[in-house]
C-alpha cells in the first residue's frame, strides 16, 4: 500500500510536470492583441490566449479594445506600446495621458520592473498660487485653484505651497517632455540568466531544467520513502514471526501442563 502511494506521488510530482514541459515548445507560441500590437512571448503571457506555463508570475498581460495592457495594483492599467526582448525594455503609455500621475502613484518595489532610465529624487508640491519664474505646473494634476509642480528635492517650499511627495523618477516636468510615453520605459528582472533559453523564446528548456532539478529532489524523496516502506514491511514480518513463535510456545506450555495434570 505504501509503495502504491509513493508511486502515485512520483507520477504527479515528477512525471506529469515533465510531460507538460515537453509540450511547451508547441503550445507556447507568440501572440498579439492586434495586427499592430507588440509580439508577446516569454517571460510575458497574454491571459486567455496563452497557457499559464508560457509566462512567469507578474508578467501577465491582457487585451482591451485591441490594445495590450498591463496592470499595476498601485496605479491601474497601462498600455504596452512596445517590448524589446533583446534589451529588456518595456515601453508603456498612460491611457489618461498623465505620466506624472503614474510617477506619483506607481510602486515598483513589489514587481520585477524598474525604470529603464536613471532616476533622480524629485519633490511634488501643491501650491495655491502660481510660482513665479521658470517653474512649470503639471497641467494634468493642476486646476484653477491649485498648481502642482515637480521641483528638486532640496527646493524650499514657499508659504503658499504644501509638500505632496518625494519620488525617484526619470525626469522633472517640462512641456517639451510631457508626451505620455516619455519616461514610461521599464526594464525587468525575471530572476533568469540573460542568456537563458527562456529569454530567447524557449520556455520549455526552462521548465525542463526546473523540473529536472525538482525531479532529482523528488527521486531522492521517493527512494527514501521506498526504503522506509521496505524497512517497515520487514519489521512487520519480524513482528508476525515473533507473534507466531510466542503462540507456538504458549501452545507447547499448555500441552505440557495438560500432560502434567493427566499424571
Amino acid at each position: 500500500m505504501d509503495v502504491l502511494i509513493v508511486l502515485n506521488l512520483f507520477f504527479f510530482l515528477c512525471v506529469s510536470p515533465l510531460v507538460k514541459a515537453s509540450d511547451a515548445n508547441t503550445t507556447c507560441k507568440s501572440a498579439n492583441c492586434s495586427l499592430f500590437s507588440p509580439e508577446i512571448r516569454f517571460p510575458f503571457r497574454l491571459q486567455n490566449l496563452q497557457p499559464h506555463h508560457c509566462g512567469l508570475p507578474q508578467f501577465n498581460l491582457f487585451c482591451r479594445e485591441n490594445r495590450t495592457m498591463i496592470h499595476f495594483p498601485s496605479y491601474g492599467d497601462l498600455v504596452v506600446k512596445s517590448i524589446s526582448y533583446d534589451t529588456r525594455r518595456l515601453n508603456l503609455l498612460d491611457p489618461r495621458n498623465c505620466v506624472h500621475e503614474v510617477f506619483l502613484n506607481l510602486n515598483l518595489s513589489l514587481t520585477p520592473f524598474s525604470y529603464y532610465y536613471v532616476v533622480e529624487r524629485y519633490k511634488y508640491i501643491n501650491c495655491s498660487d502660481k510660482l513665479a519664474g521658470s517653474f512649470e505646473q503639471v497641467p494634468c494634476l493642476s486646476g484653477s485653484d491649485h498648481h502642482v509642480y515637480v521641483v528638486a528635492s532640496s527646493f524650499r517650499l514657499p508659504g503658499s505651497c504644501s509638500f505632496v511627495k518625494t519620488v525617484a523618477v526619470p525626469f522633472s516636468y517640462s512641456r517639451y517632455l510631457s508626451e505620455s510615453s516619455f519616461g514610461l520605459a521599464f526594464t525587468w528582472n525575471s530572476g533568469l540568466n540573460e542568456e537563458s533559453d527562456c529569454e530567447t523564446g524557449q520556455p520549455e528548456k526552462y521548465f525542463k531544467t526546473f523540473y529536472g532539478v525538482s525531479g532529482i529532489m523528488v527521486l531522492v524523496f521517493i527512494v527514501g520513502m521506498l526504503f522506509h516502506a521496505t524497512i517497515s514491511e520487514y519489521r512487520e514480518e519480524l513482528n508476525e514471526e515473533k507473534v507466531i513463535k510466542d503462540m507456538s510456545r504458549e501452545g507447547e506450555i499448555d500441552q505440557l501442563l495438560g500432560e502434567y495434570q493427566g499424571i
